[in-house]
């Protein structure tokens, strides 16, 4: 496995545990916002492999409680699987971070019991998920009414939330690709899920396209009322 980028420590990244954050290259999702569009398109180089990587594990137990494997879309690598294993055995815990678009590679990572938690990004209510993550030009087949990727990723929901493996799903919310009636729509997609997080849009100089901007307080808590008859605990993230 290439390692394409490592945050040594972080409070944030994995709830309730002092972990590192290791990112991986490649994504099949072009979302506009995308804080890590240079990675995910595959632009930004590995910057180690595994063995330097389980090198500093080492050195750090004791230290941290868990890895926190983000992308990018890490289910996207075949070698996956024997990489969770491995930071298991050095006695890490292992979140992982998805979008759901490989629900085969996730049922195997949940079945196998190599994920303590996952995260799992839900961009948007069916009739605007292309849109809002960059694949517009993806259509359904002739006598499809929702394109297979979305199918895949509607079948990871489901994976995930009958996987007995703590869980979230979470959305960005943009001002400019969101509105309070996508949310009741996402709700229905992830009805009866233990817990939904809106999370702020914060703009970057490494978000690909410019003009986004974040939403308002007000309409964060509009969205998260719309939402809130189907998930058992909604949450905002990223504002004071």
């Amino acid at each position: 496995m290439k390692i394409h980028g490592l945050q040594k420590m972080t409070l944030l990244d994995f709830p309730g545990h002092v972990a590192c954050t290791v990112f991986l290259g490649g994504c099949d999702l072009r979302c506009p916002y995308c804080h890590n569009y240079e990675l995910a398109s595959g632009k930004v180089p590995p910057m180690m492999d595994e063995e330097e990587l389980f090198d500093f594990l080492r050195k750090r137990r004791g230290l941290l409680d868990g890895v926190a494997i983000t992308g990018g879309e890490p289910c996207l690598h075949a070698d996956l699987l024997d990489f969770m294993r491995k930071i298991r055995e050095l006695g890490f815990l292992v979140k992982l971070d998805t979008n759901g678009t490989h629900p085969e590679m996730l049922a195997e990572v949940l079945r196998q019991g190599l994920a303590d938690y996952v995260a799992m990004d839900v961009k948007n209510s069916p009739a605007k998920y292309a849109l809002t993550a960059g694949m517009a030009g993806e259509h359904s087949a002739p006598g499809e009414a929702v394109p297979a990727w979305i199918r895949q990723i509607q079948r990871s929901i489901e994976i995930l939330k009958s996987s007995g493996t703590d869980y979230e799903f979470r959305t960005t919310v943009v001002d400019e690709l969101h509105e309070a009636a996508d949310f009741e729509e996402i709700g229905k997609m992830i009805e009866g899920a233990e817990r939904y997080f809106l999370q702020c849009f914060t703009d970057r100089d490494t978000v690909p396209f410019g003009g986004l901007s974040a939403p308002s307080r007000q309409k964060l808590e509009d969205c998260a009322r719309a939402v809130s008859g189907y998930v058992r605990a909604v949450q905002i993230r990223g504002v004071d």
